[in-house]
């Protein structure tokens, strides 16, 4: 059994906080394991819980969209989550179910060893960029971290409750699109 499969297979039957009570299924991540690209969302809404895969509902269609309007899609980046399990009524993940589930997100990380992240979203950025992370004032700028570009920029489902984000939005993904075109030149020499 490979890294990969083992990594899953463990985290399948993960117990290690309240959540493994109420999921359906665990949403490991999904996409390319090689991109070096990373997409990492906050925890999984009802529509992931039911298929077992990130980014599935109406919030998943707009990241493919969104994707798509930088000549982007699933099968050039890996999709997680901070956590993997649901929490109740789609609450923000509570600290300690995050703490329970780093060593999973971080195990990905490893394996995939990433030239970027993108944060979706406040949770996942005040993790993985800082921990006082503010999106409306931080969306859009770049960090670096063990030798790896992050950034966040506003998660799908907050776009959906407020259209107005988009434009901002649209320009943060120019500005990964940008970085990705620099990584594809950078590995071509």
């Amino acid at each position: 059994m490979g890294d990969w499969e083992k990594l899953q297979s463990e985290c399948l039957s993960c117990r290690k906080c309240a959540l493994a009570e109420t999921r359906t299924n665990v949403v490991f991540g999904s996409g390319n394991r090689c991109s070096p690209v990373l997409f990492i969302g906050e925890a999984p809404g009802a529509t992931e819980d039911a298929t077992g895969l990130p980014f599935t509902g109406r919030a998943g269609r707009l990241l493919d969209s969104m994707l798509a309007s930088v000549g982007m899609d699933r099968t050039q980046v890996y999709i997680a989550n901070t956590i993997k399990c649901r929490p109740p009524k789609n609450r923000d993940p509570f600290p300690e179910e995050q703490t329970a589930c780093l060593p999973w997100l971080e195990a990905q990380i490893g394996l995939i060893n990433p030239k970027m992240i993108v944060c979706l979203g406040r949770i996942s950025a005040m993790r993985f960029i800082k921990p006082d992370f503010r999106i409306t004032q931080e969306h859009g700028q770049w960090f670096e971290r063990d030798g790896k570009k992050l950034m966040a920029i506003y998660h799908p489902a907050a776009l959906l409750r407020d259209p107005a984000k988009r434009g901002d939005t649209f320009e943060d993904l120019r500005k990964i699109e940008i970085e990705v075109e620099r990584l594809r030149e950078e590995s071509r020499k």
